[in-house]
């Protein structure tokens, strides 16, 4: 575990681009950048205040400004150091570290203060004397920072609603097109993986902001509208339940027929009987 100043780096060796890739948990603050980040093929242009967080083995790249001024902090962890606490098991169920880069955390000035404070604290721990409660303390501050900005991307789904709203609006038009297309029997299922290409957005950004917005992951939505498909098949035509659940993408009938029941609490034969 180490801590790194960015105004301490000296770009001059750059000529354009640095690409970084590690087998480290990286979490990074920084400020007054003149130049970008890229993740994959996207830019993210940077502001003050603004983190971001990326798991072992994955790869991104700076592209350096003229100035090659930087301001603000890297933290990096190795899985090692933390493997024998329970953080190892519950830092992969912290969604941001799969979040692309244009979905960076925007902290306010006391959110800054409030993450700074905590790495400076990490900092002076890994360099005073190293003692049996060293790696103990660092990882419960590892522990609280995660947690506040667990905490701060809540809130950033809230202040950035509007935002928010507008890739709702647009996931929920998705999935009623490609319900209305009658296109699954040869395209299947839609994934979560789908819709978060068509709105330019991780999976896992996707699914924590629906789950904020509407209480209801992707996947669930995703099944919801399934469900409401299938009604409309059964009360509306006359087709059977084999050739319904063949439609509705699914490859054999039982499968069909043990979703619907666990959606609705009663099986496809007994729903359409409802209305006879």
């Amino acid at each position: 575990m180490s801590v790194f100043d960015f105004s301490e780096i000296a770009f001059d060796g750059i000529e354009n681009e640095l690409k970084i890739s590690c087998d480290f948990y990286v979490i990074a603050l920084k400020k007054n950048f003149d130049g970008k980040i890229k993740y994959g093929q996207r830019y993210y242009d940077f502001d003050s205040g603004l983190m971001t967080f990326f798991a072992p083995r994955q790869t991104f790249s700076i592209e350096v400004g003229s100035s090659r001024k930087l301001e603000g902090w890297m933290l990096i962890i190795h899985p090692d150091f933390i493997q024998n606490f329970p953080l190892a098991k519950r830092i992969k169920e912290y969604g941001y570290f799969s979040y692309a880069i244009n979905e960076a955390l925007h902290l306010s000035d006391r959110e800054e203060i409030v993450v700074s404070a905590l790495i400076q604290n990490m900092q002076e721990e890994i360099e005073s004397m190293i003692d049996n409660y060293t790696q103990d303390v660092a990882v419960a501050h590892i522990d609280l920072l995660l947690n506040y900005c667990n905490r701060f991307y809540n809130r950033q789904f809230i202040t950035r609603k509007k935002v928010s709203n507008d890739i709702l609006l647009q996931f929920e038009d998705l999935l009623t097109i490609y319900y209305q297309n009658d296109n699954l029997s040869t395209s299947g299922l839609p994934t979560v993986q789908y819709f978060a290409e068509k709105l330019i957005v991780s999976p896992h950004y996707l699914n924590d902001m629906l789950k904020k917005l509407t209480g209801q992951t992707t996947q669930q939505h995703i099944q919801n509208q399934l469900i409401e498909k299938a009604k409309e098949l059964l009360s509306a035509t006359n087709l059977s339940v084999s050739e319904i659940a063949y439609q509705l993408g699914f490859e054999f009938p039982q499968s069909f027929n043990k979703f619907f029941k666990n959606k609705t609490n009663v099986t496809p034969l007994k729903f359409r009987q409802s209305f006879n």
